[in-house]
């Protein structure tokens, strides 16, 4: 098992997925000092009021788009794999822990119709809210992360994401959280066409 820094925030960083950081505190500056240096990856976890969860994904800073005088830095980093948090140690400023990696089970890759499934409400959602995104790279192994990767979805729907192993599971169940967005969309759209009418229909 290997001991990595831990920075506890209230969001969820799947893999492939990239985020913007304000790194302020004095303590994940230097977190984040030494991965630069080292080139490696620090272990970025969801922590609420409940507390710190045990799945996590390592992040990497792909790029330091400010270096502020008073030491503050805006990062943007890249979600890589995920890992399940063992136990937390002690010694450094910041937060560590032991983590073991955490993958998804062989064998149950889904199938060509649920990958289409989820293409096809991928480009619904796009299209309904006119986001410029990237479209996804379905031929991956987990095609999932990186539809997902592509939109702002509550950190605890993307935590059951991150935390599933199963892709095929996983996949249907992103199809299923979308196609719910998509509907909301659909339905916010009909509400404010209807309140432009005074809640009547127009006639032809």
């Amino acid at each position: 098992m290997d001991e990595i820094g831990l920075f506890p925030l209230g969001l969820v960083l799947l893999p492939t997925e990239q985020v913007p950081l304000h790194i302020f505190e004095p303590r994940y500056r230097e977190l984040i000092a030494e991965c630069l240096d080292q080139e490696e990856p620090f272990g970025l976890v969801f922590a609420d009021d409940d507390g710190l969860r045990r799945v996590g994904s390592l992040a990497s800073v792909v790029e330091v788009t400010d270096r502020l005088d008073d030491g503050r830095l805006n990062v943007v980093v890249e979600g890589g794999d995920r890992f399940r948090l063992v136990e937390l140690t002690e010694g450094r400023s910041f937060h560590t822990g032991t983590i073991e990696p955490l993958g998804d089970l062989e064998n149950d890759p889904p199938s060509a119709e649920e990958v289409e499934r989820a293409t096809a409400v991928f480009s619904r959602l796009v299209q309904l809210t006119g986001a410029e995104v990237e479209p996804p790279d379905v031929e991956s192994e987990q095609p999932s992360f990186s539809i997902a990767a592509r939109f702002e979805l509550a950190p605890d729907l993307k935590l059951e994401l991150l935390e599933e192993t199963s892709e095929r599971q996983r996949l249907v169940r992103l199809c299923e959280i979308l196609e719910s967005a998509a509907a909301s969309v659909e339905r916010q759209r009909e509400i404010a066409e209807l309140a432009q009418t005074n809640g009547h229909a127009k006639p032809s």
